[in-house]
């Protein structure tokens, strides 16, 4: 299973109606399976600011945070999400890790 299967599964936690998961580490220099976005709309995060909404995320997803480098989090209700109906796209990498010669 990838890891992207992992992340899917453990946010399986939040009961979404929408659930994306995108590998972007080929947009970065950190290697394989390291950057990622993920979409998520669910009921759970009515009434929650990001911060909230966010910690509501990384505790579903637990140890498998450890493996990540990034994760680029967009949550929404199922309101907003029928009100904007994407997420933004992600920036270009602009490098800067210490992996960078």
């Amino acid at each position: 299973m990838s890891k992207r299967d992992h992340i899917l599964t453990a946010l399986a936690a939040l009961e979404p109606q929408h659930l994306d998961v995108l590998d972007e580490s080929h947009m970065h220099s950190r290697g394989l399976e390291t950057h990622y976005k993920a979409v998520i709309v669910s009921p759970v995060f009515a009434g929650l600011n990001a911060v909230k909404r966010h910690q509501k995320v990384y505790a579903s997803l637990g140890e498998l945070m450890g493996q990540v480098h990034a994760l680029a989090l967009h949550t929404y209700t199922p309101e907003e999400w029928a009100e904007q109906g994407a997420a933004p796209d992600s920036p270009t990498c602009k490098g800067g890790s210490k992996h960078d010669h």
